[in-house]
Formats: structure tokens, C-alpha cells, sequence
């Protein structure tokens, strides 16, 4: 079982996570601090759960070799080595190409869910979180490539776990992302084709999540790309904001020149 009472927030530094109150949690975080992802499990993105996405995709959806829309979700699996924290420094690997930047809400599970229906998903949620789901921007959509989306710190997560009881509606949340300074993306959890309860129901028909794990409702259609020198900010609904600066690799803290 994995329960908190409202903020999990672990400071960079920091043994253990911290469960604070909302007000408590946004004076930490208005000093600038940064913080280690408030989760530890595995991370799953989803794919083509975007309805303007699949429309964009048009006839290709129904030629060869796929022929149709999937009938299940469509997951990837975003590994340690990509999980990173509020205002951390990704590196881009290609700055003529830069990085796509998804703004996705993380929903983390709060107790082993097999099998579980659309009516008690929400029994099984721990709460929400802010996942960048980041990629080298790419063409491929049935089979998410590795390469593309498991770089080092491609998955920023935080700085916030929320207690699900203190979001009302998940599938009607505002996703914004400004880039330095200036906003140049809006959308909405609810163009998701599945949404937090029967998408939970569906990934569980087939696998089993366990506590602290995490799934994110997918990257909207349209996203921004970031490139070296620009700092991101990203939003959903009232859970507090995500910062992450994009860098070369010569400027990374790692052994990377």
C-alpha cells in the first residue's frame, strides 16, 4: 500500500521524502529548491491516447501493416536511467532536431491493481504527479523507440506527488508549457481517448501495476521542442508546476564533453 496524506515532495538532498501540507509544499518549492522524482516505481508512457494525435495520423492508421486503431493501450516503458527531478538539466543529443517536450499527467498507483474496472480505478490511485515525457522527435508510432525516448533524464517527474483526493477531476485538467518565460502550449486532459479510469482498467486487464508505479495519460498532439539554452516550465490543473532546463552536453554535470 502506498497512501500519503497531501504533498510528497523529496528535496534534492534529502534521505526520504517529505509529506507537507499545500501550503507548505509551495513555500519549499518558491525558494528555488529542487527535488529528486517523489516516486520510485517503474513509469509507463501511453501512446496514440490523444484524440487530435490520432487524427493526425488519418488513413495511415488503417493501412498496412496495422490496418486499424489498437484495440489496447499502446505503452512504453520509461527506464531508470530517464528519471529525473524538478529542475533538472537534460542534455540534447542533437540540437538541430532538440527534444520534444510532453507534458503528461503521471498517475501513480497506490495499491497492487490486477484486472481492476473503470468504477473502482480510483479506489487504487495514490495520486497525481507532472511527468515531462521527453523524446528526440520521431515518426514512429506503434513501436516506440528506445533510442528516441530512454536518453538520459527523459523522463522529469515531480516535483509533487498529490493526493488524489485533492484533485476533483483528473480528465478535465489545463496542460501549459512555456518556454522561457513566454507560454506556447495549451491543452487538456480531455482529449485523452481513455481516460484515467477506464485507461487504468484497460492496462491492468493485461499487466499488474504495484504501488508507486506510475502511468501517464500520453503526450499531447502538437507539443513544443526545446533546444540547448532554454529553460521549460510545464502545468497541470493546480498540482505544482515542473521546471527543466535543456543543455549540451559539454555543460552536464556528468562525464560526458
Amino acid at each position: 500500500m502506498f497512501a500519503l496524506a497531501d504533498y510528497l515532495l523529496h528535496p534534492e538532498g534529502d534521505a526520504l521524502p517529505r509529506d507537507v501540507d499545500a501550503q507548505t509544499a509551495a513555500a519549499l518549492l518558491a525558494r528555488g529548491m529542487a527535488c529528486r522524482p517523489p516516486v520510485s516505481g517503474a513509469v509507463y508512457g501511453t501512446l496514440l491516447n490523444d484524440r487530435a494525435a490520432l487524427n493526425a495520423l488519418g488513413d495511415a492508421m488503417h493501412a498496412a501493416p496495422y490496418k486499424a486503431p489498437p484495440k489496447a493501450p499502446v505503452l512504453y516503458l520509461k527506464p531508470r536511467n530517464t528519471h529525473a527531478g524538478h529542475r533538472a538539466k537534460v542534455v540534447v543529443p542533437d540540437d538541430e532536431l532538440g527534444v520534444e517536450l510532453g507534458a503528461s499527467l503521471g498517475i501513480v498507483i497506490g495499491r497492487t491493481a490486477t484486472r481492476v474496472s473503470a468504477e473502482r480505478a480510483f479506489d487504487y490511485l495514490a495520486g497525481y504527479t507532472l511527468v515531462a515525457d521527453l523524446s528526440v522527435p520521431h515518426a514512429s508510432v506503434y513501436r516506440p523507440s528506445v533510442r528516441f525516448r530512454a536518453r538520459d533524464g527523459f523522463c522529469v517527474i515531480g516535483p509533487a506527488l498529490v493526493a488524489a483526493r485533492h484533485v476533483a477531476n483528473p480528465d478535465e485538467l489545463a496542460i501549459t508549457v512555456a518556454l522561457n518565460g513566454a507560454h506556447v502550449f495549451t491543452a487538456s486532459t480531455a482529449s485523452s481517448v481513455r481516460n484515467v479510469a477506464q485507461l487504468l482498467a484497460d492496462v491492468t486487464d493485461f499487466m499488474t501495476l504495484a504501488p508507486g508505479d506510475v502511468i501517464t495519460t500520453g503526450v499531447r498532439h502538437g507539443s513544443p521542442v526545446a533546444h540547448r539554452g532554454d529553460e521549460a516550465m510545464l502545468s497541470i490543473g493546480a498540482l505544482p508546476p515542473l521546471h527543466v532546463s535543456f543543455v549540451g552536453a559539454t555543460q552536464h554535470d556528468g562525464e560526458q564533453s
